[in-house]
């Protein structure tokens, strides 16, 4: 049987943690009970004992059995008139706080502790009930807030409906004119047609009463002393309201870049005021907004349920080992004041969240409460025992295929230099493409492992769905069946080589193997984890187009990971060089890299994912105005900087060019290091309780943490064998690359996990649990 305590650990909120019921603490006060009783009765035992041991012993330990077993019956049925212990409480004055203090009402033999353990009961109590009113004031009021959105919106919708309607009954005698023509004749079609008049009349008259209801609300249209005023000159009604469409995609960006530049440079106030105009486009975009809104406050509904639920179970609990010790039943007492308490006794979160799913299953699921539920509780995806059968299937494959390819390649002797360069300059940067991606990917399978084992929240922190979002075996299973199909073709190559194909038709097998992988990547069936690969392919457009695109946590997560993989992007253009230019008929390798374009092209590809990452910085800055971010960027082009000199010094070995290495990229990592260790791990605290760490560590084991910078800084200098130069023949050159592009992503992957630490414990810090969705509507007037 699971004790209580591990599945309290296993079920509570993690960014609550600090506010639930400190059960472990209370645990401990009671186990001082325990050892003070068991220290006394000892000792009662050994006075008694010092004048020798009598035949009438095992008649007088009965006789004080059924004494306490009669005291404990006569307690528990008198419990009402004789109570042990009394809880007050008492209202403070401020706001509307209650605090519970309980008062000993008989005399226990261990009064101290007992004292102790009924005060930390009364902290945890008072902690538990102000904690649970906070939250649900902030979501009630959260929900009072979307329903005045929500009919806002309603309003809205009815108002350009009823406008469309009005085009179409106007549109029977316009057909060969513009849409143009058409409003600036309307009153002329009007007056020609009275059945027409008195249609729009009516519709007139409805859209008066939604506007007036409008006002009521507080929203105010722009001159609405008449509805027709309120159009502008194209139909479109105009608002005193501004809609918040956040700046999400290149077109949203671009236009409010233009309106920030028109509104600095020009500086002329719009002749008809500050109002917004109404399309079905930012309708559409403020319904999904106060969609994801209304999904978000019902599950924040549902954590502080089930916060309520797991406190009542924990004071249940310690109260059950606490009458045990003390032989007392001071436990229904105490329960009476935690259910009148007002964590337990409200209502408010219930009836709210009822009335949250109402209003979803009427306004976004079309009355269809299976559908809306689908939003509002999204199953959780059941761990399959066949994805671990896989995995071990596909490990075991991929070391035996390993074990025959080292064969194969010493018997035909592919990596002697005096034989095969060939091999090495055309197959090699295919398969170490494939190597080093089926690295990273193990290592994130490592790192979804420790995530889960250390109960950070992921995919809260990436914003992934947690009916489709990647387990750690998922990652396992992807990585072990990417490896294995990659080793089998290798082996297959060496084994058609060997053969005696032309050289032509046996090194196209790598660039199969390349196409197939991105067939697969971009395939439109629910097959082998779609929702994930078009969740990367989104990620990888977001990055390309920095900074057009609003920057998420797992948009800049992901392109750190691409700082990390340069020599994989490397080897692509090496690769894509080799098949696109024909090399592989005439198998000259050595076509591509004389040539100066591929040269050139080698600079842009390592600067590209620095830059994009810089580019993700500036973008941050701009929504947020927070100058650390324009503090970042400068580490990316710093780290820019340091590999364009290290890439010239590869072609022009001089001293200058050395100096110039030398400063660039010891600057660049000092930079890179202080970022990683006090921004992005949120270590190095001289004032901290943990000497240079910081004051919470989710690892229990501080030496890690000690171990982890170091080994950081080791990874982090591995630049100095580009400038040292320790080779000896081509092979082993292509072997110490593939060495050192390997440290580097295993440097990535153990700067993961502290890095995903630090962003927890920073919601832990500020109790966020549920994702804050920005509001379309809000007052033009408010634009401070």
């Amino acid at each position: 049987m699971v004790k209580f305590s591990k599945e309290l650990e296993a079920q509570l909120i993690p960014e609550w943690k600090e506010a639930f019921v400190n059960y472990w603490q209370l645990k401990k006060h009671v186990k001082k009970i325990k050892l003070s009783r068991t220290n006394k009765q000892i000792a009662s035992v050994e006075f008694t004992h010092d004048f020798g041991r009598s035949i009438l012993d095992p008649i007088r330990f009965i006789a004080l059995k059924v004494a306490s077993t009669t005291k404990h019956f006569f307690t528990s049925s008198n419990n009402n008139t004789d109570e042990i212990i009394q809880v007050r409480s008492k209202s403070m004055d401020s706001d509307e706080e209650v605090l519970y203090q309980t008062e000993l009402l008989q005399l226990f033999s261990e009064e101290d502790e007992v004292r102790l353990f009924f005060e930390r009961l009364d902290e945890e109590l008072n902690k538990v009930n102000q904690f649970y009113k906070t939250k649900e004031s902030e979501f009630l009021e959260r929900g009072e807030i979307l329903n005045k959105q929500l009919q806002i919106l309603l309003d809205l919708k009815q108002i350009v409906g009823d406008r469309q309607r009005r085009r179409k009954s106007n549109a029977g005698g316009l057909l060969h004119r513009s849409s143009a023509s058409f409003s600036s004749t309307n009153s002329n079609s009007f007056s020609e047609n009275p059945a027409e008049l008195n249609d729009s009349s009516t519709e007139m008259s409805q859209t008066d009463e939604v506007i007036a209801a409008l006002e009521r609300n507080g929203v105010n249209f722009m001159n609405s002393a008449s509805s027709r005023a309120m159009m502008t000159k194209k139909g479109k009604p105009k608002v005193a309201m501004r809609i918040d469409i956040p700046a999400t995609t290149p077109a949203r960006t671009i236009s409010a870049v233009t309106s920030m530049l028109w509104e600095d440079l020009v500086n002329q106030p719009k002749k008809e005021g500050s109002g917004d105009f109404i399309n079905r486009k930012k309708i559409q975009c403020a319904e999904k907004m106060i969609r994801s809104a209304f999904v978000e406050l019902y599950r924040g509904l549902g954590l502080l349920k089930t916060y309520s639920s797991l406190n009542m179970v924990a004071f249940t609990k310690i109260l059950k080992k606490f009458d045990k010790v003390s032989n007392q039943q001071a436990s229904a007492s105490y329960l009476k004041a935690v259910k009148r308490s007002h964590f337990i006794s409200s209502d408010k979160v219930v009836r709210l969240m009822d009335e949250v799913e109402s209003i979803f299953t009427k306004h976004f699921a079309n009355n269809d409460r299976k559908k809306a539920m689908k939003f509002l509780r999204p199953q959780q995806q059941k761990n399959s025992h066949m994805v671990t059968f896989f995995v071990g299937l596909f490990t075991g494959s991929f070391v035996s295929l390993f074990s025959v390819y080292i064969i194969l390649a010493h018997l035909s002797g592919i990596f002697s230099p005096s034989k095969e360069i060939a091999y090495m300059e055309t197959v090699y940067p295919v398969f170490s493409v494939f190597a080093l991606l089926s690295l990273h990917l193990f290592l994130y399978g490592c790192n979804l492992f420790m995530w889960k084992a250390t109960r950070i929240n992921y995919n809260f922190i990436f914003e992934f769905a947690p009916s489709t979002a990647l387990k750690y075996r998922d990652a396992f299973l992807i990585c072990t069946t990417f490896m294995t199909s990659v080793v089998g073709a290798m082996v297959i190559h060496l084994l058609v080589r060997a053969g005696g194909f032309s050289p032509s038709h046996v090194d196209t097998i790598p660039g199969i193997l390349l196409l197939i992988s991105i067939a697969l990547l971009v395939c439109p069936f629910d097959i082998f984890y779609r929702p994930t690969r078009y969740c990367f392919l989104r990620i990888i457009r977001n990055i390309i187009c920095s900074p057009l695109y609003k920057v998420l946590m797992v948009d800049f997560f992901m392109a750190d990971q691409l700082t990390s993989q340069i020599p994989l992007l490397r080897h692509l253009e090496s690769t894509a060089c080799y098949f696109l230019a024909g090399s592989f008929k005439t198998h000259e390798y050595a076509t591509c890299k004389n040539g100066k374009l591929y040269r050139q092209l080698a600079y842009v590809i390592s600067f590209l994912p620095y830059y994009w990452r810089a580019m993700q910085c500036a973008r941050r800055w701009f929504d947020e105005y927070d100058l650390n971010h324009l503090a970042n960027m400068g580490k990316y082009v710093s780290a820019m900087v340091a590999a364009g000199a290290r890439l010239t010094y590869a072609t022009q070995s001089n001293h200058l060019w050395f100096s110039v290495v030398l400063v660039t990229s010891v600057v660049a990592t000092i930079y890179q290091l202080y970022w990683d260790f006090v921004k992005d791990w949120g270590l190095l605290n001289p004032n901290s309780r943990n000497p240079w760490l910081r004051d919470d560590l989710i690892l229990k084991n501080k030496s890690i943490y000690y171990l982890s910078i170091a080994l950081n800084v080791v990874l982090r200098v591995a630049w100095i064998e580009s400038i040292m130069r320790f080779r000896i023949n081509s092979v082993e050159t292509h072997l110490l690359d593939f060495f050192l592009a390997s440290l580097e992503v295993i440097r990535r992957g153990h700067w993961n996990f502290y890095r995903l630490e630090n962003e927890h414990l920073n919601n832990v810090g500020k109790f966020r649990a549920v994702k804050t969705v920005p509001l379309p509507f809000r007052d033009a007037d408010s634009d401070g």
